[in-house]
């Protein structure tokens, strides 16, 4: 027998030797005991259950290992063990059940999957309804909903109604949505188009009374009256150049006539004060280049003598209509922050014929004029806020005829030089304001040179966003026919507030205070008027106006001081 066939053999020899000693164990003592094959199949143990002896270490609940004996064993832990050391139930012929019964997961209405149509549970009234099943995320029952802060803000869409894509500008390929301005004024005039200009019109119909409409020193009887005012107004919406035609006009008609004899003398008002006015003017703008404009401004102006002036005539049946038209044509041109504009100017005054009370007529030739005149004006931007500026006029007046009335030249030279700035500081006070001097000198040697402070500005402050305050000034040198008198220098200054109670109601507060310097006989007039206006705006369309004023003449002059009190109430209508 060769060597490996001696291994084999040898080692099949000794593998029967160990399971011989294993037999012999398991008969110790000669008394062989029934056993029982535990569930895992492993380990078998007398009597079908673990002796403590046999079993493992255990797990206590904090998680340490300790003797099975201990009496710090989980319960739970070995209520479990001791259920894996019992015999499973067969399932054999059994059907599996998963805790989930048939059409569980079916909507509230409709039919199931097992074809049966579902229905609503009714209630009576008062009977309390089954609370709905907890979402996810819910807590369990039991347990109270505490505050859960999130470390992610909410979107800026939450609790928000979801647009359609077409109005939220998402739809590709679609323009950005502009976003809508903020309506400054909700019952503002809106206007219409007509081809590519704004036309915005109005008329506004008034009725009132006044105390004193001939502005007489003495006490004279009050009259009522009617106003009715248009207004047009056209503006270009052109991408370069620019036109803009503003058009006011009134007429102010009284139902009664005045007296044509006051203390045994002739009445210094007419009997007939029904009076026009308008006042309109065209500006226009070519732009040459983006530096370079070309401007123009054609202007008329129809009036009457103010009451109580002392230009007006005594015995006059009606006061005598002039008519002031002309023209303004220059250039503006701007070298980076420095802006340099010029123009010439022509203007001409035309009175009509007086119609006295018995009557006649009377000519208003000598009154009649012509202006001719330039102004130029250089500004520098420091600031987009602040632009001060430099301006000088120079004109001459010449009369149809060299003698009025009285017998005095009227022609005459004469300008001006201011300087002042205009600003805007955000919004809230905008404007301009500027101090001169005026002078004119006439032909006559008789009239003595006419000058004095020259104001111009207008500002306006918007204090909060529902009152607004605005300042008004202006000078002229106004021409007269009183013998000895040079001319008038006028000034006016006029403070007007704003407010509003709601947006459909304004109230208007406005205070006028203004001099009249009749320069060659010492007259000096200061005149005072303090206004109050209430408008009730019904719609865009549709206002109402109520007016109180209270006007008042202080005249150093004696038999020259008038007052007068003034209540209306008008409609507006506009588009």
């Amino acid at each position: 027998m060769t060597g490996p066939a001696r291994g084999r053999r040898k080692r099949a020899t000794t593998l029967r030797a160990a399971l011989a000693c294993l037999a012999l164990i398991a008969f110790e003592d000669g008394a062989a005991q029934a056993q029982t094959l535990t569930p895992d199949l492993f380990r078998p143990v007398p009597g079908g259950f673990v002796s403590p002896q046999d079993m493992p270490l255990r797990r206590t609940r904090n998680n340490t290992s300790v003797d099975p004996t201990d009496s710090a064993i989980d319960p739970a832990y070995d209520d479990g063990l001791r259920r894996r050391d019992t015999r499973a139930p067969s399932r054999v012929g059994q059907i599996p059940s998963y805790g989930l019964a048939a059409a569980s997961g079916a909507s509230d209405s409709g039919f199931d999957s097992l074809n049966r149509k579902r229905k609503k549970p009714k209630f009576y009234p008062g009977q309390a309804k089954p609370k709905p099943p907890p979402g996810p995320g819910s807590p369990p029952p039991g347990e109270s909903k505490l505050p859960i802060r999130l470390s992610i803000p909410p979107s800026e869409t939450a609790n928000k109604t979801p647009l359609p894509p077409a109005m939220a500008g998402t739809v590709v390929g679609q323009p950005l949505r502009k976003r809508l301005k903020v309506d400054d004024d909700p019952f503002g005039a809106v206007g219409d188009y007509a081809g590519s200009f704004l036309i915005k019109s109005a008329v506004e119909v008034s009725g009132g009374y006044d105390t004193n409409p001939g502005r007489l020193s003495t006490e004279s009887k009050g009259l009522p009256f009617w106003v009715v005012a248009p207004e047009f107004l056209a503006i270009s919406d052109w991408e370069r150049h620019a036109l803009v035609a503003d058009l006011r006009g009134a007429y102010t008609g009284y139902g009664g006539k005045l007296p044509a004899i006051v203390d045994g003398a002739a009445s210094p008002a007419p009997t007939n004060i029904d009076r026009p006015n308008f006042n309109g003017h065209v500006d226009g703008r070519l732009d040459v280049t983006e530096n370079t404009h070309l401007l123009a401004e054609a202007r008329l102006l129809l009036s009457t003598d103010n009451p109580g002036s002392p230009n007006i005539q005594a015995g006059l049946a009606r006061y005598p209509i002039y008519t002031s038209f002309g023209g303004t044509f220059g250039f503006d041109q701007k070298f980076n922050r420095l802006e340099i504009s010029a123009g010439a100017t022509v203007d001409r005054t035309v009175y009509q014929a007086s119609t006295l009370t018995d009557g006649s007529t009377s000519t208003n030739d000598d009154r009649n004029f012509n202006q001719y005149g330039g102004v130029g004006r250089a500004s520098y931007e420091l600031t987009p806020g602040v632009k001060p500026f430099v301006e000088v006029e120079g004109d001459a007046r010449v009369h149809d005829l060299p003698l009025d009335r009285n017998g005095y030249a009227r022609d005459s030279t004469g300008g001006y030089a201011k300087g002042g700035t205009s600003f805007e500081f955000s919004r809230l006070l905008t404007g301009e304001i500027s101090l001169g001097w005026a002078s004119r000198d006439y032909v006559d040697p008789r009239l003595g040179r006419l000058d004095g402070l020259l104001t111009a500005g207008s500002l306006v402050w918007t204090a909060t966003p529902l009152t607004t305050a605005r300042f008004v000034t202006s000078t002229s040198i106004d021409e007269t026919i009183v013998a000895g008198v040079s001319g008038v220098l006028t000034h006016l200054y006029t403070v007007e507030v704003d407010h509003d109670f709601r947006r459909w109601l304004t109230a208007i507060g406005k205070f006028t205070y203004g001099t009249l310097d009749y320069q060659g006989d010492g007259r000096f007039d200061k005149i005072y008027s303090i206004e109050g206006d209430l408008i009730y705006k019904l719609t865009r369309s549709l206002w109402i106006k109520g007016t109180l004023r209270r006007d008042i003449l202080n005249s150093n002059f004696i038999g020259s001081s008038s007052a007068s009190t003034v209540v209306m109430l008008g409609v507006r209508v506009q588009n």
